[in-house]
């Protein structure tokens, strides 16, 4: 077998392989094996009749296209053992030549793992803030759990601050039209700012049935980029005025929440689990400026667009799980962002590229400090998963694949990784 390799842009490399025509005749064997398993030929049994039999009855060239694939699968992985490459993903292959007496050879593009050289990656020190909750924002909790368990009781007089209006509103750009900028029975608390600043202060005054036309800046920085610091109209029409009462904060509320006696003791357990929350997000951020800083210090090769697309669908298809656990359409959000599936990995390609990255790192310390996990512990968050989701059959045969397991392994070998990283690093 003849191999010839060159790199090519954008992290891949390319294969051409030449199979002898004694090298590919095994293959030509097993080939019209396949094929006699699959016709009937009169005098013999299923799979028992010879080559030159087959030959003369479907053709040499259906033969030769049979043993095409299963020598490439086999040639090529002991072409890429050869040349010594690491490769991710499948390989692309083209037919270069394939015709009955003649040597074989086709190209394959693979894609490579990018080299890394680590810089001193025990050197880089990120430092913890000290967490501290205040009292108001315990107190911000209790007034959205206040305003959570609001009375309601529609009235018929103008609304006023603290009540909450049903409204049909359309908005208006250069007196065109916005897409999705028309809503219907849409709920706005008076008061609140949950939309634009201003909005609902131009509700007060109005009566059910009334209507009312008004401009306001949107903000300089808004999610909608063709808003952000324009001018926009809106004609706004009341369906329904509420008065909203809150409860006071007192021990009957604290003990309407379902688990205290006292609002002191729902007070002390507000502000743990704002500590807990403020404790996540610091690690989070340690965790994000550590792995900034590795990756300042590493060198890496070209980044295949391979991992960078994977790893950018996966962010994609992240955003959408993330949608609809909040019970919305992921087709509306895009529709409303005026983005395509597409623009979307546009946009996530650099923050793609840094995950790699960041994998990357992970991948190699883990290698050089020798950090493993072991069968007990794999099988251990297989269990606790397999609990988790209720002893489903279905699911237990999917934890149990080897496959699952690889990936299990990766995930918690990462962990740990991360937790010596962490545990170097912060001071």
């Amino acid at each position: 077998m003849k191999i010839e390799s060159k790199n090519l842009p954008r992290g891949q490399a390319e294969l051409t392989v030449e199979i002898s025509v004694e090298e590919f005749q095994p293959f030509l064997e097993q080939a019209a094996k396949k094929i006699s398993e699959a016709i009937k030929i009169p005098g013999f049994r299923p799979g028992k009749a010879g080559l030159d039999i087959i030959k003369a009855k479907v053709g040499e060239a259906d033969i030769w296209q049979e043993a095409f694939e299963p020598a490439v699968k086999k040639t090529l992985l002991n072409a890429i053992s050869e040349q010594k490459l690491d490769v991710v993903g499948q390989p692309q292959v083209d037919v270069v030549k394939l015709a009955p007496g003649n040597p074989v050879v086709y190209k394959a593009v693979v894609s490579l793992l990018p080299t890394l050289t680590l810089g001193d990656y025990k050197s880089v020190e990120v430092k913890e803030k000290p967490i501290e909750i205040k009292a108001d924002a315990v107190e911000k909790v209790l007034v959205d759990l206040q305003k959570m368990r609001a009375s309601e009781v529609v009235v018929d007089r103008p609304a006023k601050k603290g009540d909450k209006v049903e409204i049909d509103f359309e908005t208006f750009l250069d007196k065109i039209p916005l897409d999705n900028g028309k809503n219907l029975n849409h709920p706005v608390i008076i008061g609140d700012q949950n939309f634009i600043p201003g909005f609902s202060d131009q509700l007060i005054d109005l009566k059910k049935g009334e209507e009312k036309t008004f401009q306001l800046k949107f903000p300089e920085k808004y999610h909608q980029k063709n808003l952000e610091g324009k001018l926009v109209d809106f004609k706004v029409k009341v369906n329904e005025v509420s008065q909203r009462t809150l409860p006071e904060l007192n021990d009957d509320f604290a003990k309407a929440l379902g688990e205290f006696k006292t609002l002191a003791e729902a007070k002390e357990k507000i502000k743990e689990n704002l500590e807990h929350e403020a404790e996540h997000e610091e690690e989070h951020r340690l965790e994000d400026e550590v792995v900034e800083k590795l990756i300042g210090i590493a060198t890496f090769g070209e980044i295949p667009d391979l991992l960078a697309n994977a790893e950018a669908k996966k962010m994609v298809e992240e955003l959408s799980h993330n949608i609809q656990a909040q019970g919305l359409k992921f087709e509306d959000y895009l529709a409303h962002m005026k983005k395509t599936r597409d623009d979307l990995l546009l946009d996530f390609a650099p923050q793609a590229i840094k995950r790699v990255k960041s994998a990357l790192i992970i991948r190699e310390i883990a290698k050089q400090e020798n950090i493993k996990v072991s069968d007990e512990e794999i099988n251990a968050e297989a269990e606790r998963m397999l609990n988790y989701y209720g002893h489903d059959p279905e699911i237990k045969k999917n934890l149990e694949t080897p496959a699952y397991k690889d990936y299990l392994a990766n995930v918690l070998t990462s962990k740990k990784t991360m937790e010596a990283i962490m545990g170097w690093s912060v001071k």
